[in-house]
């Protein structure tokens, strides 16, 4: 038996929904006020549909579009999570836009000896032939 669309879902319902742990869930309450779970007498959260949509946007940016939750953050507050949710914002935006923070590049620092900024850099090396080789496999 399945719930119906505007029913209020568990935490472990959504996590099972979008793929994270429910760990991950509550981290990101901290990380995005807009999440906010009605929480019953013992703590038990139970998300609305609305929270739930917004829960795999944020999913979609970090996992897919692989922002980092600040450049998730910069961007909900430059365009309003508003804007995402009700379709405001066309697809299309993110074929112009590069993402506003991804991960950084990892750059040689006064505080980093040569020796590890070349493990560094060969550890990168080793991590895009991964990636290469991944992509495809996955192509294939």
């Amino acid at each position: 038996m399945s719930k119906s669309k505007s029913a209020f879902k568990t935490i472990a319902e959504v996590a099972d929904e979008i793929g994270v742990a429910t760990h991950v869930l509550r981290f990101w309450e901290t990380k995005f006020k807009q999440i906010s779970p009605v929480k019953a007498t013992g703590g038990r959260r139970y998300y609305r549909p609305d929270d739930v949509e917004l829960i795999k946007l944020i999913r979609d940016f970090l996992y897919d579009k692989r922002y980092t939750i600040e450049g998730v953050q910069k961007l909900f507050k430059q365009k309003g999570v508003k804007a995402f949710l009700s379709g405001d914002i066309q697809k299309d935006f993110f074929d112009t836009q590069a993402p506003e923070q991804t991960v950084p590049e990892v750059k040689e620092s006064a505080k980093m000896t040569p020796l590890q900024v070349e493990k560094l850099s060969h550890l990168k090396n080793e991590l895009t032939t991964l990636q290469n080789e991944l992509n495809r496999l996955l192509t294939d």
